[in-house]
């Protein structure tokens, strides 16, 4: 029914949409330090955001009202902006495996 590379782009496909957070794609393909690289640097990105969300602080949960008070740290920004380059990159390497995909 499929070909040899069509069935690999198929398995790499389905592991990078399950498993991109923890780098199920990279295990898969026997590139083990890129695998738990994957997992510490998403590890990272939302532990910083959630470190550094404006509601994760006791002062916000009985003062505040409404969203429109609270502070933003600026700080949430970095980890913000690495988790959608990371996001990005997970989305541009499924679009490269569809592409193998169809021209196998």
């Amino acid at each position: 029914m499929f070909s040899k590379e069509e069935k690999k782009s198929l398995t790499r496909l389905l592991l990078l949409s399950i498993g991109w957070g923890i780098g199920l794609d990279r295990f898969y393909d026997g590139k083990a330090k890129e695998g738990i690289l994957s997992i510490i640097g998403w590890s990272l990105v939302l532990g910083s955001l959630f470190y550094f969300s404006p509601c994760h602080s006791g002062v916000y949960a009985d003062g505040v009202k409404s969203y429109s008070e609270m502070n933003v740290n600026p700080l949430a920004l970095i980890p913000l902006g690495f988790g959608i380059w990371g996001f990005l990159r997970v989305i541009r390497k499924g679009f490269k495996l569809l592409r193998s995909f169809e021209t196998s």
